[in-house]
């Protein structure tokens, strides 16, 4: 929570409203009264003073309500204090950096946005609503489908630990756009084939394809709801199944190679009191290796064991090097 007086506002804007006439009856519309708000923005601190206008014409529909400047909505959300930048480069931290609440809360902090961490928790939600309003608009969706012309349809789900719901995501393969997303306790085929109802009764476009993992349900949901539509197992999962083999050979290759990398460590701290060009380099070789047994390949096309191999041959051929130019030097 906030435990101090919130910082002044470091500059102040005006906004009008675009329309000076009712756009009910065509008459000219008088400012009621005006209404100031605070916005935090990575820019700084605004102090904005609304100018608030209502129709005077008792017969007209929007009679007394009142008329707020467009602009408004450009700065914050409804009765927020911080702007929609903020909000956009907390959901930018959380689901592309992948960065935790206390991370991003350092983090706004370090470029000098006054926010309590609780905030940033508050702030994520109005993103993720955002974000879910967005994939809702029908209406966008349905002028990006009437240019194409179909839909790939992709069903996958994610289930982040065990017990738990699995969240079913439906999307174009085409476009990227995600059609349906929702939590589901069961993977029947029951469950899996009224979403596939409902998004092809929500497209004004036919499905021309569908990939998935082959996962069983997900095959029989298929065919009884997209009989005639071609079912293709999703290129990722196919290769990765393909890759099993070399996937574990890789691996055993990898787990014999560490072990002829042991002993890093005590040549770290015979070097530790030095600080000579030679302990440098040392310390630089050993830093080289270390981040060459840490990184992972990722399957089914990236060998983590060839990774290492190939860093470690490219470690033991500049050391070949190196000692080539001391001998030289020496004779």
């Amino acid at each position: 929570m906030r435990r101090g007086y919130r910082p002044k506002a470091s500059a102040e804007q005006v906004l009008l409203p675009l329309h000076t006439r009712c756009l009910g009856c065509g008459q000219a519309m008088w400012v009621a009264y005006h209404t100031q708000r605070t916005i935090t923005t990575l820019q700084g601190i605004y102090h904005l003073t609304l100018h608030v206008g209502r129709c005077r014409n008792q017969q007209c529909e929007s009679y007394h309500r009142p008329y707020r400047p467009e602009e408004e909505g450009r700065w914050a959300l409804p009765h927020g204090e911080f702007g929609l930048d903020v909000i956009a480069l907390i959901g930018t931290l959380r689901y592309t950096s992948h960065r935790s609440v206390p991370e991003i809360h350092q983090a706004l902090c370090d470029r000098g946005v006054p926010i309590a961490e609780r905030t940033v928790t508050h702030l994520l939600q109005r993103y993720e609503e955002l974000v879910a309003l967005r994939l809702a608009d029908q209406q966008r969706l349905h002028e990006c489908f009437k240019e194409q012309g179909q839909v790939i349809l992709a069903l996958d789900g994610l289930q982040p630990d065990v017990g738990h719901e699995v969240l079913w995501v439906l999307r174009d393969c085409l476009s990227g756009e995600v059609l349906l997303a929702r939590s589901l306790l069961s993977a029947c085929e029951a469950d899996l084939a009224n979403l596939l109802r409902e998004v092809q009764q929500a497209l004004d476009v036919p499905i021309r394809g569908v990939i998935s993992d082959g996962q069983r349900s997900i095959r029989k949901a298929v065919q009884s709801v997209l009989p005639d539509i071609p079912h293709q197992l999703c290129h990722f999962h196919y290769l990765r199944e393909a890759a099993k083999p070399v996937y574990e050979a890789d691996r055993h290759a990898k787990k014999e190679l560490k072990k002829h990398l042991r002993g890093v460590r005590p040549i770290e701290r015979a070097v530790e009191q030095r600080n000579d060009a030679e302990a440098e380099a040392i310390r630089g070789y050993c830093l080289a290796v270390r981040s060459s047994l840490t990184d992972d390949g990722r399957a089914p096309l990236e060998a983590s064991g060839l990774k290492l191999h190939e860093r470690i041959s490219a470690i033991v051929a500049s050391l070949t090097r190196v000692s080539e130019k001391g001998a030289c030097r020496a004779s």
